[in-house]
């Protein structure tokens, strides 16, 4: 029996071989890299902290990280609210529509990129469908509606991060049972107690968890603003790309700065979430 389970250890170590090769070849090697690079010159030799000098002194990579902080907050709060409302829509109208609706987000959630910066062109650009339909319509907001901004931007990374919110939140939703509304209900409170008192405590380990994962997905984006602002906006995705493939110079260890940069951010977002998680399950228990 032991021969047995040492051999089935082998083959599951087998196994998982291949995933092993490709993370050291395509994650770890690629990661140790960049951070290697980021505190070497460009152009130069030896230890130094001058691509990081760079990064916090420079104007235009100022801007990159406030844009990219700026967008990917305010898309990922807009993003949660409006995916938790259908979310909840989804755990309460169980049926064929709510199939449905999940078979949507599924469609919609793999539109993006390119594609959806050639839509937006064509809907809200300074030529879009919808612009022409509020002047005809005399509606000034959408009128004058101006997509290549900072807040056209938000709203289009709004659109990519719906779908893949509510989709994450549906399973948290899972975890709330009938029971628990019920007993709320027969010792006399509201609909509101009961996600006040029971739902959101339930859900927020799951929230957080989304926030963390939509923040990380609107900083990291970078071919639909691209595709639909080429350089005309400063943010960090772009300037990485533009370090290491730029038409001008290639600047390795800048482009390594700014991605450590990234991935610091990224880190600390999920340190914060994790810790107002741990926190309130504690205040949760206490109570």
């Amino acid at each position: 029996m032991e021969i047995f389970m040492k051999k089935q250890k082998y083959v599951y170590l087998l196994a998982m071989l291949p995933f092993l090769v490709v993370a050291v070849l395509y994650e770890i090697i690629p990661l140790s890299s960049v951070i290697g690079n980021s505190f070497i010159p460009d152009g130069g030799t030896g230890f130094s902290l001058e691509n990081y000098e760079t990064v916090f002194t420079k104007l235009l990579y100022q801007k990159a990280i406030t844009n990219s902080l700026k967008i990917s907050l305010t898309s990922a709060v807009i993003g949660m609210i409006i995916a938790f409302l259908g979310a909840r829509a989804i755990h309460e109208n169980q049926g064929k529509l709510s199939t449905v609706f999940t078979t949507i987000l599924n469609m919609v959630s793999n539109f993006a990129g390119v594609p959806l910066a050639f839509a937006y062109m064509i809907l809200l650009g300074n030529a879009g469908f919808m612009v022409h339909v509020g002047q005809k319509l005399g509606l000034e907001g959408l009128a004058n509606y101006n997509l290549y901004t900072s807040n056209g931007m938000s709203m289009i990374y709004v659109y990519f991060q719906i779908p893949l919110a509510t989709l994450l939140l549906i399973p948290a939703f899972e975890g709330i049972r009938k029971e628990w509304k019920e007993a709320v209900s027969l010792l006399g409170g509201s609909s509101a107690c009961f996600w006040k008192k029971v739902g959101i405590p339930v859900l927020m380990p799951g929230i957080l968890g989304t926030f963390s994962v939509l923040f990380a997905n609107a900083l990291a984006a970078y071919a639909t603003v691209y595709a639909l602002m080429m350089n005309n906006i400063s943010l960090l995705p772009i300037q990485i790309a533009g370090s290491f493939v730029g038409e001008v110079k290639l600047r390795p260890g800048l482009g390594g700065a700014l991605s450590v940069v990234m991935m610091i951010l990224m880190i600390i977002m999920i340190l914060i979430t994790n810790g107002i998680s741990k926190q309130f399950q504690k205040g949760v228990k206490k109570s």
